[in-house]
């Protein structure tokens, strides 16, 4: 294997892996922003994993190729709906958020399961037939050395997740939006006193991180694990978190970490061909993603400033 055709797996093999932590970690960190705490993610993605297969092997031989794409709307609608239930309890009833989004973790598996039952009377669904694959850049992949690395053979959802951080960043920093969305996580109190409704901003932010944590879970299903059980999400919601919190709750910091954490899960499938890693046995590099989110929960969690009212529940001065 020349050095071309290695680089250029492990960049195809990362943006697969890291697209669907990137949807979510974009989406934790709006939800974080507003001042909610979105420890839920990997029940919104296994909403979503699960929304978008049943919608693919519904209607794969209506839409074709278009269908994955269109399950990625159906997964984020699905996230959504669930993360109304976080929101409802964090917002209006004041509820701790940690056990909230404990609580959605807990009961996606097992009613994603049940509805398959119900629907597929089997534990678990077949394989789709319409998946994300592969895809090559119109233009920039005929780039010699830098197409055949980054723009052949690459992830399209990837690709749309990384330039959705950017604009998610300027939506964030740059816009009056993003401006009262934050302030409802940094100072509520203030905002409300200049007229914002914090309420109103804090459903906002976590409604948005249930359709891109739904979008996610669509994005794992579909190009990854290609069907629906209980154990489709795992570990990826809080890896997610974890990105978002190594990215120092920034739309490109989340991205750039998720591709770090893509990265480590990508080496469990590809380092059987990379010289020298290889030889490693393959359950050090199947747990590695974990262990290394661990690290940087360890490591960086107490250095980075999340935002000041974030976790906190708020009650509206009379």
């Amino acid at each position: 294997m020349n050095l071309t055709t290695m680089l250029a797996l492990i960049v195809s093999s990362t943006l697969t892996y890291s697209a669907p932590l990137i949807f979510t970690a974009l989406g934790g960190t709006f939800s974080e922003h507003s001042g909610i705490v979105n420890v839920g993610l990997e029940g919104i993605m296994t909403i979503g994993a699960f929304a978008s297969v049943v919608f693919n092997l519904t209607f794969a031989k209506d839409f074709g190729s278009m269908t994955p794409w269109l399950g990625l709307l159906v997964g984020g609608v699905a996230g959504l709906l669930f993360s109304i239930l976080h929101a409802v309890a964090t917002v209006s009833w004041r509820a701790d958020h940690i056990i909230s989004g404990t609580v959605l973790n807990l009961m996606a598996a097992p009613l994603g399961v049940f509805l398959i039952k119900a629907i597929y009377d089997k534990g678990q669904t077949d394989n789709i037939s319409a998946t994300f694959g592969y895809w090559n850049v119109p233009v920039l992949s005929n780039i010699p050395f830098i197409g055949k690395i980054f723009f052949q053979d690459t992830s399209a959802p990837a690709w749309l997740a990384i330039i959705l951080a950017f604009v998610l960043a300027w939506v964030l920093y740059k816009t009056r939006f993003g401006l009262r969305l934050r302030s409802a996580g940094e100072n509520p109190k203030a905002a409300d006193t200049m007229g914002i409704n914090v309420y109103k901003m804090r459903y906002t932010g976590v409604l948005i991180s249930g359709f891109l944590g739904g979008i996610g879970g669509a994005v794992f299903a579909q190009a990854i694990s290609a069907n629906f059980s209980v154990s489709t999400i795992v570990g990826q919601g809080f890896m997610s978190l974890a990105a978002l919190i190594f990215g120092k709750w920034n739309p490109i910091g989340a991205m750039l970490s998720s591709l770090f954490f893509g990265f480590a899960q990508s080496l469990s499938i590809i380092g059987a061909q990379l010289p020298g890693i290889s030889a490693l046995p393959s359950v050090y590099l199947q747990i590695a993603p974990y262990v290394l989110t661990i690290i940087v929960l360890v490591v960086f969690f107490g250095k980075a400033v999340a935002p000041a009212a974030d976790g906190q529940n708020y009650i509206k001065s009379k």
